[in-house]
């Protein structure tokens, strides 16, 4: 496990895995159970978990609310051609927030993983 990890609240464990394995470069390090998976790409793990079962990442707040996937927090994914990236991922039917913005860094867009939490996908600007 690295140092750092982000978790994704994710309604479909088996679509996450496909979605990021597929189409972003992560590979399963660990399933181990249904509810739960262990990604990795460079060093960064992503743990997805679905809000169900006796896992913490399940468990109701105090205040009454429900783990659930969406959001803006994101993990920023670096591509080298971000137009072929995003149309790689419309051809299979991916779903964008919006359009590509390009900034002083670079160029960037907001992509929806299949239970909704957003993914950056960013292109360096030339240096």
């Amino acid at each position: 496990m690295s140092e750092v990890s982000v978790r994704y609240i994710v309604d479909d464990v088996d679509a996450a895995v496909a979605f990021y394995t597929t189409h972003l470069g992560f590979t399963l390090a660990r399933r181990p159970a249904p509810p739960f998976a262990v990604l990795t790409r460079g060093g960064l793990d992503l743990l997805l978990s679905a809000p169900v079962g006796p896992g913490g990442a399940a468990q109701v707040m105090p205040d009454g609310r429900r783990p659930e996937p969406g959001g803006w927090n994101r993990i920023q994914v670096p591509v080298d051609d971000l137009d072929a990236a995003v149309a790689s991922l419309r051809a299979a039917g991916a779903v964008f927030r919006n359009d590509i913005v390009s900034g002083r860094g670079g160029r960037q867009i907001l992509l929806d993983d299949p239970a909704g939490n957003p993914v950056e996908l960013f292109e360096p600007a030339g240096e």
